[in-house]
């Protein structure tokens, strides 16, 4: 070993790690990061984001040639998947992107380590046999799947979403515990395939935190693509048998059980702070009963020379918050001001409709006793979503009644996930409706739903 003394060493290669590591390197930092999976990227790159983002345009695009492409006059015949052929499409891509993660450490001359790291002091990093040394060290170890208490995932029958992403074949009956954004994106690949998909939620509600109104016109749409849905129920146990899964529930208040069985059962029920065998105990890093790494405005655990980001702390566990922070926690460490506005973090759900938000929903500013403006304007009445033949859902902007700023933007429909960059955008410089509904916007674009939308916060949109 040469070299073993860096600025900084970052432990976890997913994108918080990775882009805090290629941000410190170019502002001149001495940079290690440590990863024991062997591949960059993270669980959002090798078992998450990608993979599933890979599948479910697979998955769509079948779901096209199926339902939709008669209607544009294309006619198919014998259509089939292959389901192994789509599995290896997914996994060339995640090849591809963590090969090319590899590329930017080695142009930006990052020391990338393989293994596990433990933290043995405040400024050294332990993996396998060999020691480093740092003045900074950040924990972006990301988080881990939940699991439900007597369930045991065995990712063949029983499986989280990682065991999702490799299976052999289609299940012909399929349930998902937890109608989450993970359980519905996964819930809907196989359904599109041909399973038959049940989600079964502990709430009410699927999707809990997001605008009450979309999740209803959400659930309202999964369900005319066949997705049932068990809501208030709970799942009390799950036997394995010779055909597959033999689930018990009951109700979420009480009551008598039932049963249900699946060839296949997706568990997801959340995620949670990984921080296992990291030694944080031994160098007094507090964590919070939940497990979280706590930390300050900068990241910063309470032991000085020691930050943290992404999943292990506080706030969404989305893959673009922890960049924000990794980027954020570099130019902290390299003297600058790093900044995140938590309150412009999108949100995305990459099922068909896609499902987008940011800021504050309308149950969040009531609570606040806000009070507040709402401009709707629906797909149907976009020229390019009707030739698109892709008009389901709406835009709904939030803004202030006295100030006009706008303060949560929420979508259904098609591209919503591209659509919120703009709507976050429009939150994070402070902008007013008016200053959305001002901005000329192409013709014919999916894009004119966000104008319209905002011109209908005054009540003056020129389409409806």
């Amino acid at each position: 070993m040469t070299d073993n003394k860096f600025d900084v060493i970052i432990i976890g290669g997913g994108p918080g790690g990775y882009v805090c590591a290629i941000r410190a390197a170019q502002l001149g930092l001495k940079v290690a990061c440590v990863e024991k999976r062997g591949a960059l990227g993270g669980t959002c790159l090798n078992v998450g984001c990608i993979p599933s983002k890979a599948l479910l345009e697979s998955s769509h695009q079948y779901e096209n040639a199926q339902h939709n492409f008669a209607e544009q006059g294309i006619e198919v015949s014998g259509l089939k998947v292959n389901f192994g052929k789509m599995m290896e499409r997914k996994n060339k891509v995640v090849k591809q992107l963590t090969g090319g993660i590899e590329m930017l450490f080695k142009k930006n001359k990052i020391t990338y380590i393989k293994g596990a790291g433990e933290i043995i002091s405040t400024n050294k990093v332990k993996v396998g046999n060999d020691e480093y040394s740092a003045k900074k060290i950040v924990i972006a170890t990301g988080s881990d799947v939940a699991h439900l208490p007597g369930i045991e995932i065995d990712e063949e029958v029983i499986v989280s979403s990682t065991g999702a992403l490799e299976l052999k074949e289609i299940p012909k009956k399929m349930v998902v515990i937890g109608a989450g954004v993970i359980g519905l994106e996964l819930g809907s690949v196989y359904r599109r395939l041909g399973a038959e998909v049940t989600a079964i939620e502990f709430l009410d509600r699927i999707t809990p935190g997001m605008d009450n109104g979309l999740t209803k016109d959400f659930q309202k749409s999964l369900e005319k693509q066949g997705i049932k849905f068990k809501l208030g129920t709970k799942v009390t146990g799950a036997e394995k048998t010779k055909s597959g899964v033999k689930l018990t529930m009951e109700a979420a208040k009480g009551g008598n059980s039932e049963t249900m069985e699946a060839d296949v059962v997706l568990v997801c029920v959340g995620r949670k702070a990984y921080t296992e065998n990291l030694g944080l105990d031994k160098v007094g890093v507090k964590t919070t009963e939940r497990g979280l790494v706590e930390t300050n405005a900068n990241w910063q655990t309470n032991v000085p020379n020691i930050y943290a980001i992404g999943d292990v702390i506080k706030g969404p566990m989305l893959a673009h918050k922890a960049e924000e922070e990794g980027v954020a926690v570099a130019e902290v460490l390299a003297g600058q001001h790093g900044h995140v506005n938590y309150n412009a973090i999108p949100g995305v759900i990459y099922t068909h409709p896609e499902v987008a938000s940011v800021g504050k929903t309308e149950e969040e500013l009531k609570e606040a006793g806000i009070e507040y403006n709402v401009g709707k304007f629906s797909f149907m009445a976009n020229g390019r979503a009707l030739a698109n033949g892709d008009a389901e859902g709406y835009a709904k902007i939030l803004a202030d009644k006295k100030t006009d700023e706008v303060l949560g933007i929420h979508i259904i429909g098609p591209h919503a996930g591209d659509l919120i960059a703009e709507c976050t955008m429009a939150i994070e410089f402070g902008a007013s409706s008016e200053d959305i509904a001002r901005t000329c916007h192409a013709h014919p674009t999916i894009s004119e739903v966000v104008k319209e939308a905002a011109l209908a916060v005054e009540k003056r949109a020129l389409h409806s």
